[in-house]
């Protein structure tokens, strides 16, 4: 039997830490953000984890356990 490819866009937008939770970039840091405070620029820029509810979907998605 073959190998399962996993999901290209999800290698790209996914990490996965030492502890096991699964890290992502945040949304509505690439356009109109002139219209955006500082601090919610700053805090955008962040990583932050996937929720647990997602989290199941993302790993299977992954190539690594």
């Amino acid at each position: 039997m073959p190998k399962m490819k996993s999901n290209s866009g999800a290698k790209k937008r996914f990490k996965k830490t030492a502890s096991g939770k699964i890290m992502r970039k945040k949304a509505g840091k690439s356009h109109l953000l002139t219209k955006k405070r500082s601090k919610r620029k700053r805090k955008l820029g962040k990583t932050t984890t996937v929720d647990k509810t997602q989290k199941k979907d993302v790993e299977q998605m992954l190539p690594y356990k």
